[in-house]
């Protein structure tokens, strides 16, 4: 029996993965880290609202057996790319620091295709950074998975995200951009669970997690 930590349980892939988790047998607890309530309820989740910027507060709570990250953010949502960056990179960095430290033993990231600490892009960089920085903590296992844009039901709308998902569903009917083709959010989360059963630090492009869930 496994002791789960999330990380961005009110995001698309964090939702489903907290789902699955639960009617996971292998897991006997959740605990999830959240900065507000996911209206999610079961004996085996407990929850804790917290503020990042405060980490003393909350650091023994990052206690268990797998530390699974989802946890992200929009520049529409954030207003600005300092305020992205510091949930997408610094609020994730900080709590794989803190469950390195408490001894968690796996650490399972979600990133972005296309990822690349050396990109123009920006949102690409930022993903690219993260990555490398968490490669440095003394995880026994990291596995980082690379899913492109993201598909399901989100609590905030996004209308340019739902532009770029047709565009990209027609250029790859074409296809083009099939690397950074759409991946419904619970095909990831179930990704997620599948890549702690093969015991070995992988990253995983788009098409290593459509086949992980085959």
């Amino acid at each position: 029996m496994k002791k789960a930590i999330v990380l961005g349980a009110t995001g698309m892939v964090g939702t489903q993965l907290i789902q699955i988790l639960i009617e996971d047998e292998e897991y006997s607890e959740i605990v999830s880290l959240v900065r507000r309530e996911s209206g999610i309820r079961n004996p085996k989740l407990k929850e804790h609202i917290i503020n990042f910027d405060e980490p003393d507060k909350w650091r023994s709570f990052v206690n268990g057996d797998i530390l699974f990250s989802a946890l992200g953010t929009t520049i529409g949502q954030a207003k600005t790319k300092t305020a992205q960056y510091k949930v997408d990179v610094t609020y994730q960095f900080t709590v794989a620091q803190i469950a390195a430290k408490n001894g968690v033993s796996h650490y399972v990231l979600i990133s972005a295709a296309g990822a690349n600490p050396q990109s123009k892009n920006f949102y690409l960089k930022m993903k690219g950074e993260l990555e490398k920085s968490i490669q440095t903590l003394p995880f026994d296992l990291i596995n980082i998975l690379r899913p492109g844009l993201l598909a399901g039901n989100r609590i905030h709308n996004r209308p340019t995200e739902k532009i770029s998902y047709f565009m990209l569903n027609a250029l790859n009917k074409l296809g083009l951009f099939i690397r950074y083709r759409p991946i419904q959010a619970r095909i990831v989360a179930k990704a997620m669970i599948m890549v702690c059963k093969q015991k070995k630090s992988s990253t995983y492009t788009l098409d290593e997690i459509f086949k992980l869930i085959e």
